[in-house]
This record gives structure tokens, C-alpha cells and sequence, in this order.
């Protein structure tokens, strides 16, 4: 049934051959006993019997009788047979038997010494009798009344007797042996069954081998091992796991929760839940700890949970931590210093990265030069402290903005000198860094400072500042830590130079943008006027504005955006705002204005794309308007440019629909349109650049809509628009230039306009002066009269003469000017010239330029202006009397060839 190389198989057989011979040893030892008992029984009835029958009545009487075995043979044969015994032998002192039960024998003498008997003693022996075989024979004396031996009873039992006396047990003996064998067997094979069971039908080596292990996991191993029964209680506990987890005496059997751990640790154990590599604090171990169930591994429900002390790795992984930490933030820093390009924001940037990670309190300072971005001629020990971040803001270090000259003997100045980071493991013990403010360093000691790192800032070879660790609530400094300090003071320095240069070049840029753009806007009459220009944050761009006084009161408004950013779109912003203004001298029309800024820049591409040279401009846009005060007619064209915005008086805002021609550069010589708008007295006129309205988080039409918000205000001012629209639209962080104009229109008086039409006569000219010097006495302005009739005398004369009907003088009185303007159909152009001494004319115009502050042409659709405008601030001398007189009769009769 079972294998004999199993334990069990082994145990079985040796517990059935064991029972076997117990069975055989007892059977054996029973029978003996059985068969010694009966002789002992034997002996016993016979020396009772042979007691019993010498000391009988009568016997003593018939031994001294004449005829004894007359007497006693009936006797003895009759106690025999009653008492079971095998024969009774009564003889005398000289050995002959008087009774026997073989008859035959009596009178003979017994067979053996009787001399013990004679002797008056006992005699019990055991020896073959005559005719009865062998048999257990006791011989009792029977004495006279005088002491002496009369005769002797002798009773035997046979050793036959005896021995069938132990065979009738026999059965019942063999048969409690062969049941008990059953029994025992039957016991021994349920047991070897359990034990081949619980032995898994192991090999004695198996099993010895096993037992080593067993023995090694209890003793020797260096990990603790627990076994933990399905209801939670411990069932084995090897001797490290008593180490590690400070376990009593008498554990097992005892449930997990009684033996005092940790509550985390007890919950775990006792949960019977899978855990890998979960970490445990028990007292002050930290214990890795691993559980498994042992059902699905054939086992009875329960678990086993290995245990490894990682205590002593912790300064190992603690080490680790700390590098996988400064790891992180040396990448959380590399991300976050250096995202503006702003060098006292980058230096904030450092300070911020390393509180409190790194350090309680950083500081930062900078040379003087660094800051304004130019570059650093040396180390210096005077610096100025830019940056100051610290876990508390009552710390007592000096505050941003102060400079500070370090002295020679000072860490900072060591570090210097060395390039290198110097620690100050006890500022108490830092003499040299206590010498440069006493009082201060007394109450940084007193507030708990007292640990410090410092490290030059340095990059491409250039001492730019330093950085100073400082500890207060964290363990004082190490020399491992001078390696982190350095690491991430050079990778701030590194931004902090980015930063300065890009502060020098942005500073270049934004110089050389502020002298292209207008740095005050014109005096004039026609618009209160005002603006804003605002850089983008990546630097400066394109956008330009510009207000533009033209003759006869108007004023132009200009606002252009050229694509990019840097040097070269600021260069081309000049160059086209340079351009507007020559074309604005040449009092163009809006649309001939933007077709000439178009081929301008078209040329321009071509040339310096033929060159290989520059960037070229293609892609500016411009929106060119022009507003005449005197009939509110504003005429605006743009070329890619956003549409303007009117705020009428009501404050009901509006998009005019001015048609739109391509960019600057691509309209391929396309015609420019123009759209004339009347514009009520107080409307404002709103002009932007794309960088207002569209932003990388929104669209145009928010924008737009935003834009309409904010204007919707009738009783602000320009500068209140400008803010409120710079509230409501500007982001953040700009992404382009914002230029934003906002002109509020205004009427001329209409009592400072005066006009006549001159009648194409030259004799009219005379009462066309008078008119006009009546008229200048209604305005008061009696100082250049004369200088008027001068000038009106040779406009008239020359359109009456050279231009063609019809011909309109006006006079315009704006404020501190007086302007004159003689229209007429012609499109000839005047022009002044050096007349000789034989010359009869050519002298007019000189006259006019001469007497007049500005002069010149404009042209119209059908025919031109020439105007002249005089200060009343500065009038030229005049001349007075007949000299005069004479001087405009002259006047009259002049002609000037080529008009």
C-alpha cells in the first residue's frame, strides 16, 4: 500500500514489524507467565493439599495405626480426587508408601530424598514420580506428640496438568494478540497515510535535507520568515524575524495582533493579502516585507511573509534619494529660470528654485554692468543684490537693491578668486564673513543662520555675480553639496547671460525704435490726439504711428505694422515712416500715398532680393488717413491693415468699411481705393495695429468686439480710451506690437473761413484784396496785412493769368496762422526760380517765399491748391506807406512765365 522508500512507507513498516514483535513478546511473555503462574499455582495447592491432608483428623492416628494404608489409601484417594491433585503419597519415617493412587506401588519405597521432611521441615520439589510422571511434589512431616516425624504426606501435581491448564488459555491469549496486531496495524497504516500526507511522500534524504533547510531558515538565515495561519495566528517564526520584530518567547499560536507590533505591521501580516517589497517602520527598523498565501501552493490557508531589514540601506537610498532629488531639481530649474529673459527676474527665478528645497534663504548679486546688460569688465567686489527669497520674510539679510562691497578676506570674494563654490559649514566660527557688518551678522546669528554656500555666477569666462546659499531650519552645509550649488549656479548663469545680452540688444532695438518713432506728437488744431506704443515681451517689432500736419489745417494719421521682430523690423519701420513723411511734403492723396509706399517697398524687396542681402519688408501694412477740419471729410486708404474704428458722439461704435488693398510690396500695381467719411465734430477715430486685437489665445473677432466694449464711452477722453482699451485687450504677455491711436475730431470756426470766387479778370484782383484785408481787420490781424496783400496779390494774378477757371481764394485763420489758398483748374505746377537782373518777371514766388512761413501745391481731382501759410507769432517786417502803394501796383502787372 505504501512505498517502502517513503518516510511513511519506511514508518509503516517499521511500526508493523515493531508491533509484531510486541505482539510476539507479550504473547510469549503471557504464556510464560500463564504457565509459571500455574506451577506457582500448582505448588500451592500442593503444599496446601499436603498441609491440609497431614494435618487432617485422623490422619496422625491412622500413621501410628497397625495397618496405615488400610487406613489412609481410602482417604487420600478420596481428598484427590476432590481436590484435583494428581496423586497423595503418605509414607513413613522409612520411605514406604502407605497410599498411592497406582496401588501397585504401595508398600514401596518413594522414589527421591525425603530427608528435609524427616528433618521435620517442607520439602517442595519438582522431579519425575513413578507412574505419574513428572510432577511439582511437596512432602509435609507429620509429627507425633512427641515432636518426632510419625510419617509424611508428599502431593504432586503433574507438570501435564499445569501445562494443559496454560493451553486452554491459549486461544484467548493468540486471539487478543492477533486483535490487538489488527488494531495496532490498522493505527499504524492511518498514520503512516497522515504522515505520508503531511510528508508529501518524502524521502528519508528528502526529508532530512528539508529538515537542514528547515533548520538554516530558523537559525541561519539572514531574513525573517513568518508562517501565519488562515485565522491569523503565527505558526512559525525563524530567529530573525524575532530580531527584527522584537518578538516574545511564547509566539507560537499566539494571533499576529497579540504580539505588540506596530499596528501597520500587525494589519498587514494578518491580512493574508499578496504585498511585495511593502515598507514598514518597526521601531527603528525599516522593514521591507513580502506576503504570500500558501493555499495556491497546495498548502493549508495562511501565508508567508519574508522580512528584510533595509535599515541599513536607507543611508544608501537616502543618498540616492537625495541625487534623484537634486536630479529633479536641477531639471525643474533648468525649466524654470530663464523664461523671461529678464535679468533681475531670471536672478529671481534662481533664488526661487532653490527655497526650500535646497536652501532657507538665496541670495543674488549682480555687477552693475550686468544689469543694464552690458558687459562685464572684470570681477568686482561691489555688486548690488538683486534677488532675496527665504522660507520668512523677517529675515535680517540685506534686502534687494543694496550694494554691497564684499571684503578680500570674505567667502564671497574667495570664491571670486577661485571661480569655486566656498562652504561655511558655522557662519559662528567665520570671522572673515562676520568682519564686513557686525551688527547685521549678529542678528543673522541670532535669527538662526547658520550655514553657507556661496558661488560666482560665471559664464563664457565672465564673472557676472554670485549666489549665496543660507541655512537656518536645515542641517548645515556639506561638502557634497558644493557640487549641486555649483551645477545649478551654472546653469542659472548661463540664463542670467542670455538674459543681459538679450537686455543689451533688446535696449539697442528699443533705442533705436524710440529715435524712429515720434517722440511728441505736432501742435495742431484739426484732432486731440492721443497714443500708445507698447513692445512686444519677445522684443521690439515693426508697428509705427504718426501724426502729420498738412497745409490747410488738415492732419494726417498714420499707423503701419512691418512683420518680425528685432533690428531689421525697426530699420524698416524708419525707413517707411521716413518715406510717409516725404510723401506727406508732397501733399498726396491717401491712395496715391499707399500706392507709393506700395511700389517703394516692392522695389526695395527686389533690390535687396537681387542683392542676397537683408530680409526684405514684404508683408508691412499701413493705413494712411487724412482729416480736413474744415468739412469733416476724412479720406482714408490701407493696404493689409486692420479697418479703423469711429466712435461716434453718441458713443455708438463702428467698423467703416474701407476697402482693403494687399499688403505693402504685393498689390502688383492693383489701385488703391479711398473711402471718404464725414465725421461729425467730437468723434473719435480709432487706429490700431493687428497686435491689439488678435493674440494667440483669442481671435480677431473677440478682438474686436472687446475693442467695441471698451470704446463704448462717449464722455471719455483720448487718453481714458486708450487706457480703457489697453484694460480690456492687452494680454499678459504681448506676442506683437500694439500701436493704438484715438483722435478726436474737431471743426474749424466757421467765422475763421473765408472765401471768394475770382472772377478770371485781372483787374478783380485789386477788390479781391481789399475783401480780404477787410476781413483780416474783422480777425484783428492787422500785423501782416501787408505781407497778405503780397502774397494774395501774386497767387490771384498767377491763377488769373496761368491756371484756368475757376479760380477760389480762401483764408483760413487756425490759431496762430493765417493760411492762404488761391484754387484753380489748372494742373500746371509752379515752380520758384533765380531771376536775372534783365528778367521783367520770375520774381513773384520768390516774393511769396520770402514773406510766407511755408508754401505749396496740392493737387485734386480736377486742378490744384496753392497755399501759403504765415505765423502770426514771427511776421515779417512789412512795408509801409507809398512804397507800398507802388510796390502792390507793380504787383499787379507782373506775370510769371511757366505758371
Amino acid at each position: 500500500m505504501l512505498s517502502v522508500r517513503s518516510v511513511a512507507g519506511q514508518v509503516f513498516v517499521l511500526q508493523l514489524a515493531v508491533v509484531t514483535l510486541l505482539v510476539v513478546a507479550a504473547v510469549v511473555a503471557l504464556v510464560l507467565q500463564a504457565r509459571s503462574a500455574s506451577l506457582q499455582e500448582a505448588r500451592e495447592r500442593s503444599r496446601v493439599g499436603a498441609q491440609t491432608f497431614a494435618h487432617a483428623p485422623g490422619t496422625l492416628a491412622a500413621m501410628e495405626s497397625a495397618h496405615p494404608s488400610a487406613l489412609l489409601q481410602p482417604r487420600a484417594e478420596k481428598a484427590r480426587k476432590e481436590s484435583g491433585v494428581d496423586y497423595i503419597i503418605a509414607f513413613g519415617p522409612d520411605g514406604l508408601r502407605w497410599t498411592h493412587p497406582d496401588p501397585d506401588l504401595i508398600g514401596k519405597k518413594v522414589v527421591g530424598s525425603y530427608a528435609d521432611a524427616l528433618a521435620g521441615h517442607v520439602h517442595q520439589e519438582t522431579y519425575d514420580t513413578p507412574g505419574v510422571g513428572r510432577a511439582v511434589d511437596t512432602m509435609v512431616p507429620v509429627f507425633g506428640a512427641d515432636g518426632s516425624v510419625v510419617g509424611m504426606v508428599s502431593v504432586g501435581i503433574t507438570v501435564k496438568s499445569v501445562n494443559e491448564q496454560v493451553e486452554s488459555q491459549l486461544p484467548l491469549l493468540f486471539g487478543s494478540a492477533a486483535a490487538g496486531l489488527v488494531l495496532v496495524s490498522g493505527g499504524s497504516a492511518l498514520v503512516s497515510r497522515r504522515l505520508r500526507r503531511q510528508t508529501h511522500g518524502l524521502e528519508p534524504a528528502e526529508m532530512t535535507r528539508m529538515y537542514e533547510h528547515h533548520d538554516a531558515v530558523l537559525h541561519s538565515v539572514r531574513e525573517g520568515v513568518l508562517v501565519i495561519s488562515g485565522e491569523g495566528r503565527l505558526l512559525l517564526a525563524n530567529d530573525e524575524a524575532c530580531r527584527l520584530l522584537d518578538l516574545p518567547e511564547d509566539l507560537d499560536g499566539r494571533r499576529i495582533t497579540d504580539l505588540g507590533l506596530p499596528p501597520r505591521t500587525a494589519a498587514l501580516l494578518a491580512s493574508g493579502r499578496a504585498a511585495t517589497d511593502e515598507v514598514l517602520l518597526a521601531g527603528e527598523r525599516l522593514l521591507a516585507v513580502n506576503l504570500r498565501p500558501t493555499a495556491p501552493h497546495g498548502g493549508p490557508a495562511g501565508s508567508v511573509a519574508t522580512l528584510r531589514d533595509t535599515t541599513e540601506l536607507r543611508a544608501l537610498t537616502g543618498r540616492a534619494e537625495v541625487a534623484r532629488t537634486r536630479l529633479r531639481m536641477l531639471y525643474d530649474a533648468g525649466v524654470r529660470i530663464g523664461t523671461t529673459l529678464d535679468v533681475v527676474r531670471t536672478t529671481e527665478e534662481l533664488a526661487a528654485s532653490a527655497v526650500p528645497r535646497f536652501a532657507d534663504f538665496v541670495t543674488v548679486e549682480l555687477l552693475d554692468a550686468v544689469r543694464r546688460g552690458e558687459e562685464p569688465d572684470g570681477a568686482n567686489l561691489t555688486m548690488r543684490r538683486t534677488a532675496v527669497r527665504g522660507i520668512r520674510a523677517d529675515h535680517p539679510l540685506y534686502p534687494a537693491g543694496e550694494v554691497i562691497t564684499f571684503l578680500p578676506t570674505m567667502p564671497q570674494a574667495q570664491g571670486l578668486q577661485s571661480g569655486h563654490a566656498v562652504l561655511e559649514p558655522d557662519l559662528n566660527l567665520a570671522p572673515a564673513w562676520q568682519a564686513l557688518d557686525p551688527e547685521r551678522t549678529v542678528r543673522v546669528l541670532g535669527f538662526g543662520i547658520h550655514s553657507l554656500i556661496t558661488v560666482p555666477l560665471q559664464a563664457r569666462g565672465m564673472v557676472l555675480g554670485m549666489v549665496d546659499f543660507w541655512r537656518s531650519e536645515q542641517d548645515p552645509f556639506v561638502e557634497e553639496d558644493l557640487s549641486f550649488a555649483e551645477e545649478l549656479a551654472a546653469r542659472a548663469a548661463v540664463c542670467i547671460d542670455n538674459a543681459r545680452r538679450f537686455t543689451r540688444e533688446h535696449t539697442l532695438a528699443v533705442t533705436l525704435q524710440r529715435s524712429l518713432l515720434p517722440r511728441r506728437l505736432p501742435e495742431q488744431s484739426a484732432l486731440e490726439v492721443a497714443h500708445r506704443y507698447l513692445p512686444a515681451q519677445a522684443g521690439v517689432g515693426g508697428d509705427w504711428f504718426d501724426v502729420i500736419p498738412l497745409s490747410g489745417t488738415r492732419v494726417a494719421l498714420v499707423v503701419g505694422d512691418v512683420v518680425g521682430h528685432g533690428l531689421h523690423a525697426s530699420a524698416t519701420m524708419g525707413r517707411l515712416r521716413t518715406a510717409v513723411h516725404n510723401f506727406c511734403a508732397l501733399d498726396l492723396s491717401p491712395d496715391e500715398l499707399i500706392g507709393h509706399l506700395d511700389e517703394l517697398v516692392a522695389d526695395i524687396d527686389q533690390r535687396e532680393a537681387a542683392e542676397g542681402e537683408g530680409e526684405g519688408v514684404t508683408g508691412a501694412t499701413c493705413l494712411f488717413a487724412i482729416y480736413d477740419p474744415v468739412s469733416g471729410q476724412c479720406s482714408i486708404a490701407r493696404a493689409g491693415h486692420p479697418s479703423p474704428a469711429l466712435v461716434h458722439p453718441g458713443g455708438i461704435v463702428t467698423f467703416p468699411d474701407v476697402p482693403v488693398s494687399p499688403p505693402l510690396g504685393l498689390g502688383a500695381g492693383l489701385p488703391i481705393e479711398t473711402a471718404e467719411l464725414h465725421l461729425p465734430e467730437g468723434s473719435r477715430l480709432v487706429l490700431y495695429t493687428d497686435g491689439l486685437v488678435e493674440d494667440r489665445d483669442r481671435d480677431i473677432d473677440t478682438g474686436l468686439d472687446l475693442l467695441r466694449g471698451a470704446l463704448a464711452h462717449p464722455d471719455h477722453t483720448p487718453e481714458q480710451a486708450c487706457q480703457a482699451v489697453l484694460d480690456a485687450l492687452l494680454p499678459a504677455r504681448p506676442s506683437d506690437d500694439i500701436a493704438l491711436l484715438v483722435a478726436r475730431t474737431r471743426l474749424l470756426d466757421p467765422d475763421r473761413v473765408a472765401g471768394w470766387d475770382v472772377p478770371s479778370d485781372p483787374a478783380a484782383v485789386a477788390s479781391i484784396r481789399s475783401a480780404c484785408v477787410r476781413q483780416m481787420e474783422t480777425w484783428g490781424l492787422h500785423e501782416i496785412t501787408f505781407t497778405t496783400e503780397l502774397i494774395l496779390s501774386e497767387l490771384v494774378t498767377n491763377a488769373i493769368r496761368y491756371g484756368a477757371e475757376p479760380v477760389r481764394l480762401r483764408l483760413l485763420y487756425d490759431r496762430d496762422s493765417l493760411i492762404c489758398e488761391v484754387t484753380d483748374g489748372s494742373s500746371t505746377s509752379p515752380h520758384l526760380r533765380r531771376a536775372a537782373t534783365t528778367d521783367e518777371g520770375g520774381r513773384g514766388l520768390f516774393l511769396v517765399a520770402q514773406f510766407a512761413q511755408r508754401w505749396g501745391t496740392r493737387y485734386m481731382a480736377r486742378g490744384k491748391v496753392i497755399w501759403t501759410e504765415q505765423s502770426l507769432d514771427e511776421a515779417p517786417a512789412g512795408f509801409g506807406g507809398a512804397m507800398g502803394d507802388i510796390l502792390l501796383d507793380q504787383l499787379d502787372e507782373l506775370e510769371e512765365p511757366g505758371l
